[in-house]
């Protein structure tokens, strides 16, 4: 076992996510086994308990892990030359769970504490590069590697603590950076954000400041995108859940849950 872990605030947030994913990667019939979450759980030191216990916040987690996962595999799978630039990486593992061909260029971007986490339990090198920055600084952009391909940004589970200026600063980055870009974001309903909490959350302090109900409002707001789709949780939840067959399909079911934004910029 490694040291204690000392992090607070929303990066703390990313071990809520992570015992998500590791947990479920060890029930019988689980749609997706993310070996190095499990292993990573095993070498922390750190109290998983409220993680454990909070039902909601697992369940969100594994429903947008197999949307993301579908998603990005598409997207690798049509662009094998492609750039992925995934922010607010945290602990994910995504670029080993799509078993990522070397041809893809894998950026891991998030905050210098976050990523010295990351460097103890996944030191990364070749096709994968860590960034060490905020999602706000304009100077993350100069460390990417002019693409050969297309490039997709994955945006997951932070948008919910930031402010809109912070949304549209970070989204601006984006463009000016590329050419042309499809990115994925998770957004959460202004209804949840003031009214819903998540214990494990709760715990590490970080707090939901900000949510829309569409898409389609970015694209008011940073016209030089397109808004593409939203997908919702709800589709997520289907797998794992199969009442929601029978009732996902509601709009307040549909339009309460969190929701992947396409946008692309071309």
């Amino acid at each position: 076992m490694m040291g204690k872990i000392q992090i607070h605030g929303v990066p703390e947030t990313m071990l809520q996510t992570l015992y998500a994913r590791a947990a479920y990667s060890q029930k019988k019939n689980a749609k997706f086994h993310d070996d190095r979450a499990v292993e990573i759980v095993s070498r922390m030191d750190y109290d998983f308990s409220l993680a454990g216990k909070d039902a909601m916040m697992s369940k969100g987690v594994i429903a947008r892990t197999l949307l993301l996962d579908r998603m990005a595999g598409d997207f690798i799978r049509k662009n094998p030359k492609s750039t992925v630039v995934n922010i607010a990486c945290g602990l994910d593992t995504r670029v080993y769970r799509l078993n990522t061909p070397p041809s893809v260029r894998w950026y891991n971007l998030d905050l210098p504490e976050t990523i010295e986490v990351r460097r103890r339990f996944l030191p990364e090198n070749g096709n994968i590069t860590m960034i060490a920055k905020s999602a706000m600084d304009e100077s993350w952009a100069d460390e990417i590697e002019e693409p050969e391909g297309r490039v997709m940004v994955i945006i997951e589970g932070l948008s919910m603590y930031l402010s809109e200026q912070d949304v549209r600063q970070m989204l601006s980055i984006i463009s000016r950076r590329f050419e042309r870009a499809e990115v994925i974001m998770e957004v959460m309903n202004p209804w949840v954000v003031k009214n819903v909490k998540e214990k494990s959350i709760e715990k590490t302090r970080a707090k939901f400041t900000w949510g829309i109900k569409s898409g389609k409002e970015l694209q008011h707001i940073l016209p030089e995108y397109t808004w593409v789709r939203d997908v919702s949780l709800a589709e997520g939840m289907k797998t794992i859940m199969p009442v929601y067959y029978l009732f996902g399909w509601i709009p307040a079911v549909k339009n309460i849950s969190n929701k992947l934004v396409v946008l692309r910029k071309e």
